[in-house]
């Protein structure tokens, strides 16, 4: 009677937590659902079809947004912020944390915890002083100025994240790649990148998303139509198609699909990079 009971109340818990489960993954799936749902009609049947798929899909919708939309502009640009903001920031970082963990120099402590205090400054107190430096050497309105804002305001996580799991390598590997004739820098590229691999994919995820949702420091430096990314492209695309829904929803969907497969690819290395710091050496 003791292990029915057990086994009872077990399978009982397990069921109330996939039902929990289940409701979560559902109401953040059903959005997604309903924004591909609404770009696969028309404007005229968007609010008046109540039929969980539509019976006739309209897939032009996404080769209007695509083409008169400006989509093909504002995601090229998106693909080129996202990759340079990226690899900047995971070389950058990678060079400072493997210093800060591995090296002693003047001032490695306080630099370190200005670093670690900049976390706590939210992302748009960070963008004042970025467009009055900006403004100041007339990078306003340029790529290179925009990247470099976002590399800046992605490093303070990334080198935390970094260092603690560079402070878990074991130094046999150092002197093991010191005997093979590796200096400081090979060391860094030929031992730590390569251990550091579920740290680097998690800190390409969260910046990847960052940099790909972003919009309020690129409508602060980018005026120009040409340089602008795929959210800022959005708010002027529904700025001229504010009736339109059907072509909102399909520009939405081409936003949001790329950086979904993107989590989807990397979503495994998420717990492993966040907890690696501890089990390394």
């Amino acid at each position: 009677m003791e292990i029915n009971k057990y086994l009872l109340q077990r399978i009982s818990n397990s069921i109330i937590t996939h039902i929990f489960l289940m409701a979560v993954t559902v109401s953040c799936l059903f959005p997604l659902f309903w924004m591909v749902r609404c770009a696969l009609m028309t404007n005229a049947t968007v609010f008046t079809d109540k039929s969980f798929v539509p019976h006739v899909l309209h897939f032009k919708n996404f080769i209007t947004a695509w083409t008169e939309g400006g989509f093909s502009v504002y995601f090229f640009n998106s693909v080129i912020y996202t990759v340079s903001v990226v690899v900047g920031i995971v070389l950058i970082s990678s060079l400072a944390a493997y210093a800060f963990s591995r090296l002693d120099f003047p001032g490695k402590n306080f630099f370190f915890y200005m670093f670690v205090a900049a976390l706590m400054i939210p992302f748009p107190g960070s963008f004042v002083p970025l467009v009055v430096l900006m403004n100041k050497i007339g990078w306003t309105n340029m790529r290179y100025g925009y990247i470099l804002c976002m590399i800046n305001v992605g490093l303070s996580m990334s080198i935390l994240l970094l260092k603690t799991f560079f402070d878990k390598m074991s130094p046999d590997l150092e002197d093991a790649a010191r005997i093979d004739g590796c200096g400081r820098l090979g060391i860094w590229w030929h031992v730590a990148l390569p251990l550091a691999r579920p740290a680097i994919a998690v800190i390409v995820i969260f910046n990847s998303l960052n940099v790909w949702n972003e919009y309020i420091l690129a409508n602060l430096l980018l005026n120009d139509k040409s340089l602008m990314p795929l959210q800022r492209g959005l708010m002027v695309f529904q700025g001229a198609h504010s009736v339109d829904y059907p072509l909102l929803m399909a520009g939405l969907t081409i936003a949001a699909v790329p950086i979904i497969l993107i989590y989807l690819a990397m979503q495994k290395h998420i717990i492993k990079g966040l907890s690696s710091g501890t089990t390394v050496g």
